[in-house]
């Protein structure tokens, strides 16, 4: 666990610690959530800056034509995000509270469970084949108080992880005598196994079953004072596992899928003991000097198994491609068993949770509506340009520095000085559009004439500029941010601070790309078999998808489509990168997505939905459901392009801000990241995926934990122990 000291504002007394947050993603608007407790009495009294006219981050959304939900890309919790549903039901249940009521609803309806997983693979040199799972609901529901004494780590994750093998892999029947020993004395057990080493009087699969009984009594009773003989049994009783199943399911057995989720487990397992896991106070972090399939390969996986679906699935969901380049993957081997991990044996309630709308609408508005609520101010337009700290030598380690002043461009000015109100209502719920609104700014014609980006670093244009000192104007700052942003807002802290330099070096992010269409078939209409499943490891560079079509109801729709399906990848970044003057490249980047998203419904969509395509293997566009007039005066450009036209009806886009970029886990650089705990600046901290938060990996739950950081670092609260997950393998 790593404890700093608290950020150290020093307010006039008797009045409240003045916060500045910036940003408006999941990191910064948790340091908000929490630092406006009731509980804290209006200690803190909190303004976030952000630029343009939402929150939301790399998780932002919007209501474009037809109120149809726009997205960043395709956003779904896992069942293991404690803290994010923790914040997310007690934001809906104070909501809910009278005198106001909400619009929002109970949170049971914005979360919808999702059992359903689907992965494919190659099957020969073309065809692609299909591998489904559905994985059986959890005790309980993510976020709920967890049970006395419930400790996550590594012995409990692979007691489950052995639990698994025996009673799904093996399919035997286990006799009361080789079920896991609660109680024993280490003694007892080291004979036990010498006598398995020896052979005993078991043979085949009960040798297996009594071997993983002997392995799970073992972890419950950690650490036992011999290492070698456990490390020796372990390496035996995976070569027992192995032999055993190649015989019986390596050839062409159709459920020879599960050969190679025994192979990875077991290489986890092995793993674990050969690098002593169990006892290394680093835990996980000890191996993230090593490339997940590298570590894999080292502890006994086979080839087959770490290029299977279920690893390319693992790396698309992470997004782990360096550069965005789908031939470089990479990921950091501790994270990535670690979110594996608590993904498959932390989850609680559904392994998946698909939201009811857009982010926007089932995150960020709830929030910005409590957070008004509470008396958070919000000041829109904002762009931040420099994060100033006082000159001086380079900052050595146990040096202390701070925040002397926030300059921001002020993008747009409010009419008549007032906030500005950024949301709108779609069927009598607050959501946020996809444009903002130009009648409340001042020359909002000639910006809407303009065609003003407020939320691309490559528009410069702004209004006039604001100034924020310390003392005068602020006492604290919570700098939310993502790291992409950082060289473009922090050139003094670089400049002074090798840490900070070195971070933003190593911690690297990718562009990605996401589209979405709208269909007047469904997904059975369409030639899909099965549940609408959340499916990975399909054609780059659109490797991941899910139907959508909970979502057409939440929109309004003159005529609603049978459903909506969203599509995301990685974006391969240009060898050298664009000049901030270079106003074009967001727009050569969508093009180039339009192009990729066309191209992709041209061929490899036929292998999902084969009905979508006629009978010369032609993707049919009138499918697509176009929100705007018919266009009854369309050029007569042939058929075929006529066609492929309609696809200018749906969304896309091109995630290449430095801000929209995703934050990368990859081997070698997590030692590198920041923690919002370290108390190099007395009145900083900072918030967000990339920081060190103990989750280190681009996800919501992992800048939640890191927003709750930020606030500890600011108010001692919330305690750390409440913070779950971030100090456990």
């Amino acid at each position: 666990m790593v404890v700093g000291e608290p950020v150290r504002a020093e307010p006039v007394r008797g009045e409240p610690v003045r916060v500045v947050i910036i940003g408006g993603g999941c990191g910064a608007m948790t340091a908000a959530y929490e630092l406006s407790r009731p509980e804290h009495n209006g200690r803190y009294a909190v303004t976030v800056y952000q630029q343009g006219w939402r929150l939301g981050g790399k998780g932002a959304s919007g209501r474009g034509p037809s109120a149809r939900v726009e997205e960043h890309g395709l956003h779904v919790w896992l069942g293991f995000y404690e803290n994010s549903f923790r914040m997310m039901r007690e934001c809906y249940s104070a909501l809910e509270a009278p005198p106001e009521g909400s619009p929002f609803g109970p949170w049971q309806e914005a979360f919808l469970p999702e059992m359903d997983v689907g992965l494919f693979s190659r099957a020969g040199s073309a065809d692609w084949q299909k591998w489904t799972a559905q994985f059986p609901p959890r005790p309980g529901l993510p976020g709920d108080p967890l049970e006395p004494g419930a400790v996550y780590s590594m012995a409990g994750y692979l007691q489950q992880a052995i639990a698994m093998l025996r009673t799904l892999i093996l399919d035997v029947e286990v006799s009361t005598s080789t079920e896991p020993r609660d109680g024993g004395q280490p003694g007892d057990l080291l004979d036990a196994m010498a006598g398995w080493l020896a052979g005993g009087t078991f043979t085949g699969a009960a040798l297996i079953v009594e071997g993983l009984a002997l392995l799970s009594s073992a972890l419950r009773i950690l650490p036992l004072p011999v290492e070698a003989p456990l490390i020796r049994f372990v390496e035996e009783l995976n070569t027992s596992i192995r032999s055993w199943l190649e015989e019986r399911w390596l050839s062409d057995h159709p459920k020879r899928y599960i050969w190679e989720i025994v192979d990875l487990v077991l290489a986890i397992i092995v793993g674990s003991f050969r690098f002593n896991l169990l006892r290394d106070p680093r835990g996980l972090d000890a191996i993230d000097h090593y490339e997940c399939r590298e570590w894999l390969r080292l502890n006994g996986a086979s080839e087959r198994a770490v290029r299977s679906p279920f690893v390319v699935g693992l790396y698309d969901l992470a997004l782990a491609y360096e550069d965005g380049d789908s031939s470089k993957p990479a990921l950091a081997a501790g994270q990535a068993i670690r979110g594996s991990l608590r993904m498959f044996f932390g989850y609680r309630g559904s392994l998946f949770w698909r939201l009811r709308a857009g982010m926007g609408d089932v995150v960020f508005a709830p929030l910005y509506a409590l957070l008004r609520r509470r008396g958070v101010r919000f000041k829109f337009f904002h762009k931040l340009t420099d994060v100033q700290i006082p000159a001086g030598p380079p900052i050595q380690p146990g040096d202390r520095s701070h925040v002397e002043a926030l300059e921001f461009e002020v993008q747009a000015e409010i009419h008549g000085n007032r906030d500005y109100d950024p949301l709108i209502n779609v069927g009598d719920r607050p959501c946020w559009p996809s444009q903002p609104d130009f009648e409340q700014l001042v020359d909002g014609d000639r910006l809407r004439i303009e065609q003003r980006d407020f939320e691309s670093h490559w528009d410069r244009s702004f209004t006039f500029r604001r100034r924020l000192e310390v003392k005068r104007d602020f006492d604290a700052v919570v700098l939310g941010v993502s790291i992409g942003a950082v060289p473009h807002v922090c050139p003094q802290i670089l400049a002074r601070d090798q840490r900070w330099a070195t971070m933003v070096e190593k911690v690297k992010t990718t562009a990605t790309q996401a589209f979405q269409i709208w269909l007047q078939e469904d997904l059975s209409q369409l030639g899909w078999q099965g549940p609408p499943y959340i499916v990975s490891a399909f054609d780059k560079p659109f490797d991941t998808w899910c139907d959508m079509a909970h979502v057409i109801p939440e929109e309004a729709w003159a005529r609603s489509p049978a459903t909506a399906i969203y599509f995301c990848g990685v974006l391969r970044d240009p060898p050298v990168p664009p000049p901030d003057a270079d106003s074009h490249y967001p727009l050569l980047r969508t093009e180039e997505v339009r192009e990729n998203a066309v191209a992709f419904l041209r061929n490899a969509g036929s292998a999902l939905w084969p009905l979508a395509y006629d009978a010369g293997g032609n993707f049919r566009w009138e499918l697509l459901a176009d929100p705007g007039p018919a266009e009854a005066d369309a050029e007569p450009l042939g058929a075929e392009i006529l066609g492929e036209r309609r696809f200018l009806s749906q969304y896309w886009r091109a995630n290449v801000n430095p801000s929209d970029r995703y934050v990368l886990a990859l081997p070698g650089s997590l030692k590198h990241r920041i923690s919002p705990l370290d108390p190099t600046y007395d009145n900083l901290t900072i918030a967000g995926d990339w920081t060190d938060c103990g989750f280190n990996e681009g996800c919501t739950e992992a800048a939640v934990i890191s927003g709750r950081l930020a606030a500890h670092a600011i108010a001692a609260s919330p305690p750390l122990a409440e913070i779950h997950g971030y100090d456990h393998p």
